[in-house]
């Protein structure tokens, strides 16, 4: 058993650096880095965006200790590189689209720029692995642009995407941490640190500070990446499908989104106020109740994921019907929500 020692010092190393620079760094960037109400938020005043600043400037600041200050063989960390590059492009292509607010950058140079972020993912030696070269290459850069957008999506209410976030991380922690796949642990421990230690500046009333573009899609790269670089099915083949039960939730959401928008002959790309947790705020739950909720599905996905990466591919099957039926139904009851947009 390796000592859990340095995840639980990269743990706090990101959460101290995380919570302690976040105050500084809302008034260093107050004339750049602020979010204004719209029609999908509607939150009161002028907010500040420097939330993904202080997460990226934690979460890398800790990675970076634990690379030069442990011993592990030569090439253990190695693709901790791809997820500096890459997290570092991610960072700073929604930083500047932070910046350009409200107009922000066009949709679709984003989606180059996140493929390439993806492919320094590949490089790097992360990538799917349970199909042959070069479609897992191709289903690489699909995975991780989607899961980005998908969090960059969900970032519309307070708590929830660093909340899903922080249980994904916990979740792909706990399958991984028994593993040898040393680098995914202690980004999984970098993440948690540096996502608990921003959360509650999501929630304060004097220093409430937003994740920004930049700190919604940092999430959703890392978290996809992570995904990309552990072991599930040891025990059971159909266990390499449980990263889409843990980050069911964000994923969903993009789904749901996508395909109301097309049905209603617009853009998929284009902003609308069909998101889940805004039709479920339509019909009167609050924010905590949404928040809540949507950690509650969480959980139950990630208690299945961890489930099935331990049992027999009979159960599998009946866990991922059980999970398909349940975001089915939860889409048709929000589909027929019509006072969301």
């Amino acid at each position: 058993m390796q000592s859990l020692k340095p995840y639980l010092l990269d743990f706090i190393c990101a959460a101290l650096i995380t919570a302690f620079s976040l105050p500084f760094l809302r008034k260093l960037t107050a004339k750049y880095l602020k979010d204004k109400p719209t029609e999908i938020k509607t939150h009161k005043g002028v907010i500040s965006t420097a939330g993904g600043t202080a997460l990226a400037l934690g979460f890398f600041s800790a990675l970076a200790a634990v690379r030069f200050t442990t011993d592990f063989p030569s090439g253990t960390l190695r693709n901790l590189r791809g997820i500096f590059i890459g997290g570092a492009i991610i960072y700073l292509l929604g930083l500047i689209d932070d910046i350009k607010k409200p107009l922000g950058l066009s949709p679709y140079i984003r989606l180059v720029i996140q493929a390439l972020a993806a492919a320094a993912l590949i490089y790097y030696g992360i990538s799917v692995q349970f199909t042959a070269q070069p479609l897992g290459y191709v289903l690489t850069v699909l995975w991780v642009v989607g899961v980005t957008n998908a969090f960059n999506l969900i970032d519309i209410m307070d708590g929830l995407a660093v909340s899903q976030a922080l249980l994904a991380a916990l979740a792909f922690t706990v399958i991984s941490l028994p593993s040898e796949y040393i680098y995914v642990n202690f980004a999984a421990c970098a993440l948690l640190g540096a996502a608990a230690a921003f959360w509650p500046y999501n929630h304060s009333k004097r220093l409430k500070t937003f994740l920004g573009d930049s700190g919604s899609t940092l999430l959703g790269f890392l978290l996809a990446a992570l995904s990309l670089g552990t072991s599930y099915s040891a025990q059971n083949p159909l266990a390499v499908y449980a990263p889409l039960l843990i980050l069911a939730v964000p994923v969903f959401n993009t789904g749901f989104v996508s395909v109301i928008r097309i049905s209603k002959g617009i853009n998929p790309l284009s902003a609308t106020p069909d998101h889940f947790p805004l039709r479920l705020k339509s019909v009167g739950l609050s924010g905590e109740t949404i928040l809540l909720i949507s950690a509650g599905a969480a959980l139950l996905l990630d208690a299945a994921a961890l489930y099935i990466t331990k049992s027999g591919t009979q159960i599998s099957l009946t866990i991922y019907a059980a999970a398909a039926l349940m975001l089915t139904g939860a889409a048709i009851f929000l589909a027929r929500i019509k006072n969301a947009s």
